[in-house]
């Protein structure tokens, strides 16, 4: 394999590397809802905080982690987009 090729898998390696580590925090519901979600695009953490949510309106609760949800991983796909943009015109060079 020639040295552009190895140098290309490596810088792919590091920014896959790099999302494994990136967490996109999104909220829904003024906060009552907060999810995270790594660059990966797999969810970390999912938090309620009880206070803001009505018991007897699980149908409200369940929206809001449907939005967020929706939100975070939105948002880290764009992220990993981003981050693999700069590295996808190399790839072809690779036979892939």
């Amino acid at each position: 394999m020639a040295f552009d090729q190895m140098k290309m898998l490596n810088k792919l390696r590091k920014a896959q590397s790099d999302l494994k580590k990136e967490i996109i925090e999104v909220e829904a519901g003024d906060g009552a809802v907060v999810v995270q979600i790594t660059g990966e695009l797999k969810m970390k953490k999912i938090t309620i905080d009880p206070a803001q949510v009505d018991v007897d309106d699980i149908a409200e609760l369940e929206h809001w982690i449907e939005i967020a949800v929706r939100d975070g991983l939105a948002k880290a796909q764009e992220v990993a987009a981003e981050k693999m943009k700069p590295l996808m015109g190399g790839l072809g060079n690779l036979g892939l």
